[in-house]
């Protein structure tokens, strides 16, 4: 496809400082697209500039927004400023999340609630208002988890929380096919970025990597053309859950 391909187009990516997110927030740059990056607090912003200055340097155009998504109130936000600065938004792609590993007989409600409102929650409004604010034709995009076709332990809030996203799609696919917008989700297996690293031992490690059917775990350059695709050429594909894993796991 050509360079320019999204030129005109708005992205807006949730999580789009670093890893997954980023290298989307710079994929879409690079195809002519106006990307708005979000970050969730000081601690990416570092990253989220950093993502900025890189498709500035190549010539694009992007914003940085930082915002608690947790709070429905800052989705609403997140869009309208996306919308004001830009006239409008085309794509909306969530790559937000949060893992735990943990018994659950050992799980607190404390965690429970930040897994789900993470995990869950913010994918459902997120959703509601991308169908609310982009343009018609626009696409949705959410990024899940492969451990959703999973026989496994330790991971009941983490699996649990992004579960529900599969039914968010489908709903809203058949609600917003009106306008000609398309919602899927993507399932990506053990991603090789430091998310992935911080709760797992290094036996986990090894056992993820040679769990997959074709080697190795996920690298998050086979999965950001995926979601290019499902936003953009793909977009016939609609209220679906593509798993993405190298044979991780599948249905």
């Amino acid at each position: 496809m050509a360079r320019n391909d999204l030129n005109g187009k708005v992205a807006l990516i949730a999580g789009g400082a670093k890893n997954l997110g980023g290298l989307l927030s710079r994929n879409f740059a690079a195809r002519g697209a106006k990307v708005v990056i979000h970050y969730n607090s000081d601690s990416t912003k570092a990253a989220a500039e950093e993502t900025r200055a890189a498709i500035t340097a190549a010539g694009g155009e992007a914003l940085l927004l930082q915002a608690d998504l947790t709070k429905v109130d800052n989705i609403k936000t997140l869009f309208d400023e996306a919308k004001s600065t830009f006239g409008g938004i085309d794509i909306a792609v969530n790559t937000v999340g949060m893992v735990l590993k943990k018994p659950f007989l050992d799980t607190t409600e404390a965690e429970y609630d930040t897994m789900f409102d993470i995990n869950s929650k913010v994918a459902y409004f997120f959703i509601q208002q991308a169908g609310k604010t982009l343009n018609d034709n626009g696409k949705i995009c959410t990024i899940v988890t492969s451990l959703l076709a999973a026989y496994t332990g330790l991971y009941s809030t983490y699996a649990g929380a992004k579960a529900p996203v599969e039914h968010f799609t489908r709903m809203a696919s058949k609600e917003f096919g009106a306008r000609g917008i398309s919602v899927t989700s993507v399932a990506p297996g053990p991603m090789d970025t430091p998310f992935f690293y911080g709760q797992e031992s290094d036996e986990a490690v090894a056992y993820h990597k040679s769990a997959s059917a074709l080697g190795g775990l996920t690298d998050i350059k086979d999965i950001a053309p995926l979601v290019e695709f499902l936003v953009t050429d793909g977009w016939w594909i609609t209220g679906q859950t593509i798993f993405a894993n190298g044979g991780y796991t599948t249905r």
